[in-house]
């Protein structure tokens, strides 16, 4: 099976420099991999030269796009005036069936809206939702199993159809990129109890509850997202959004303690020599790198969001996310199984 993947190489805080060493390693890495970078054809073409790693030139095709969209842009004014752009023409590639997916680590809000404008949405899906693999520890077997988590952002007030939507989106794509035939599927709520949360959350858990092709386990509350207690969490954009963006500092905030930590004497420097290999294993657990690209899932087409600031190895990390959902057929399989839902109701 091949994959053919268009790459929005201007997009993202570094552009070219994360985009073209990552999609170069990436060729070299999967031999039936194609990529179409797409943007400002010149510079694609000065970087690729300059590179100094050797790539297989036939299954790499150059796209020229005249506009960049830049990270600070309004969606709206970017969906009318910039049917140019890097994004635009990436996100097109996937319309015309050139390729299977779009990569790009873009303005988030232009890259949903001109997926939502260009690809539409799945049958019976209102909004498309950001859905991201939440890094978790299952304490009984001690290993990492990622949670999908969604929304992340794209939707700040959802009804409780939404809320519906995105778990039955989620449990589809956990069964098939986690290998789980029933995956777990919760909600986000300040609760375990049935009468706490929003009249949304607690009618959304009346519906999962009640659809027989849906594992729904109940409410979890913030303090387990990273227990492995569920494979799908389902919530709202402005709480997914906020959630998201709270690991992300407490990340920092941690490494940048522990760094000091480390280094403010002689005595702490040679803990750290002591414990590097424990040290080590812990970054390597919760290396961002790894966990890099979001779906966003709903759409009549494979679209995934790289993180703006990655590096080159973490936007490689959203190209094999790609793969996965082609490999899976994301969409098609999302679609079904909403069909047989839907029949099932009626």
């Amino acid at each position: 099976m091949s994959y053919k993947i268009s790459v929005d190489a201007m997009g993202g805080d570094h552009g070219l420099k994360t985009t073209i060493p990552a999609c170069i390693s990436a060729l070299n890495k999967y031999s039936n991999l194609h990529i179409s970078i797409v943007g400002i054809s010149d510079q694609i073409e000065q970087a690729l030269s300059a590179s100094k790693n050797r790539y297989d030139a036939s299954r790499l095709t150059v796209v020229h796009a005249s506009e960049i969209v830049e990270m600070d842009e309004s969606p709206a004014l970017v969906l009318r005036n910039k049917k140019d752009s890097s994004m635009r023409v990436a996100i097109n590639l996937v319309k015309n069936h050139d390729v299977d997916a779009c990569v790009s680590a873009g303005n988030t809000g232009a890259l949903m809206a001109t997926s939502k404008f260009v690809l539409k949405t799945l049958n019976d899906i209102d909004r498309p939702a950001i859905v991201y693999a939440i890094p978790s520890l299952d304490r009984k077997t001690k290993k990492m199993d990622p949670a999908y988590m969604l929304d992340l952002g794209a939707n700040v007030n959802c009804s409780s159809e939404q809320l519906f939507q995105f778990g039955i989106m989620g449990s589809v794509l956990a069964a098939n990129l986690k290998g789980k035939e029933r995956p777990r599927v919760a909600l986000l709520n300040i609760g375990e109890e049935e009468m706490k949360g929003l009249d949304s959350i607690k009618q959304a858990a009346k519906m999962l509850q009640n659809c027989d092709h849906i594992n729904y386990i109940g409410y979890v509350e913030g303090n387990d997202i990273f227990s492995a207690k569920a494979d799908v969490i389902v919530c709202d954009g402005f709480a997914g959004n906020i959630a998201l963006k709270t690991m992300e500092g407490t990340a920092r905030i941690i490494a940048d303690m522990l760094k000091d930590s480390f280094t403010s004497s002689i005595f702490s420097k040679l803990a750290m020599l002591i414990s590097a290999s424990v040290l080590k294993s812990l970054k390597s657990k919760l290396d961002t790198n790894q966990y890099n690209g979001a779906s966003l899932l709903g759409l009549r087409g494979i679209v995934i969001k790289s993180h703006g600031g990655a590096s080159a190895e973490a936007f490689e990390t959203a190209i094999y996310e790609a793969i996965k959902e082609i490999k899976f057929n994301i969409p098609q399989k999302t679609q079904s199984h909403i069909e047989r839902i839907m029949q099932s109701e009626g």
